[in-house]
């Protein structure tokens, strides 16, 4: 479960205690400067990684290792940078290993927190849903002529005063 900030939450807590922050940034501890450092990067990895501006980069840069994967086969004779066994190598040290090894763990933990700021905030926005209904429905039961202490008590308020003027103006 994750600790609580030091700061109050924007929407406050739910029923179960789970706090309820404006920003998802909010949602992870700041204690220490390791603790902001890694919200803050796995926020900003999820964000900008996980966006397509971020695929096509890389999706470029895995079309500039196909002629190296080309000249290896044979299938293309001519000799250049991107041909190289070195490019190759760094093209998919950066593709494969990095990708895969260091960057989805880092957008998993930006999901996660993501993930957790959301059931918070819907959690929050049931038991105000809930209690809102439970309001409308003492309203509407308030209001019903057949409910007492509610508009019941009223008419027969107002019908007992109309009684007792008509008697007096009927007894002089």
């Amino acid at each position: 479960m994750l600790t609580e900030p030091a700061h109050k939450p924007h929407f406050g807590h739910t029923r179960h205690g789970l706090a309820v922050h404006l920003r998802t940034h909010d949602h992870l501890p700041d204690a220490t400067r390791y603790q902001r450092f890694n919200k803050a990067c796995a926020i900003w990895i999820t964000k900008n990684v996980g966006s397509m501006t971020a695929f096509w980069v890389f999706t470029v840069l895995a079309a500039f290792v196909a002629p190296s994967c080309l000249y290896a086969a044979g299938y293309i004779h001519w000799k250049t940078f991107l041909t190289t066994f070195g490019f190759e190598l760094l093209a998919t040290l950066i593709l494969s290993t990095w990708l895969e090894l260091a960057l989805m763990p880092a957008i998993m933990v930006g999901q996660n927190i993501q993930s957790a700021a959301s059931d918070a905030r819907a959690a929050k926005q049931f038991e105000d849903v809930e209690e809102l209904r439970t309001a409308v429905a003492t309203a509407l039961d308030l209001l019903d002529t057949r409910t007492q202490g509610g508009l019941k008590d009223t008419l027969d308020a107002v019908h007992g005063v109309t009684l007792q003027a008509s008697q007096e103006r009927r007894a002089p």
